[in-house]
């Protein structure tokens, strides 16, 4: 079970995009990373090309680059502060993320 999954509200601990809070879009195991909405933007200078039919625009665009995880910390929705996470095992055997400060249940 991973600490942060796409949807989470996270808060950047680290670099220049420091204190920025935004929602995951996109979680990328494979490499420790995550995509935060508005956080370490990046301009890319796009070439005109042709593609089969369509046609891309030329100019310069922004999108979001990834962050690694341990660069964010978690907010808690009961709590709306940033927190470590824990984990617990349930009655049922299903194991849910904790947070450290409140002790609620975030999933």
């Amino acid at each position: 079970m991973r600490k942060i999954k796409s949807g989470d509200m996270v808060e950047v601990i680290a670099g220049k995009d420091r204190g920025v809070r935004g929602e995951v879009l996109r979680s990328i195991p494979k490499t420790d990373r995550v995509v935060v909405d508005r956080a370490n933007i990046i301009k890319k200078h796009q070439r005109a090309q042709q593609a089969g039919r369509r046609q891309i625009q030329p100019g310069i665009i922004e999108f979001e680059g990834p962050i690694h995880v341990s660069n964010v910390m978690l907010i808690c929705p009961q709590c709306s502060e940033r927190t470590r996470v824990g984990f617990r095992v349930n009655e049922d055997g299903i194991k849910t993320r904790v947070c450290r400060k409140c002790g609620e249940d975030i999933d």
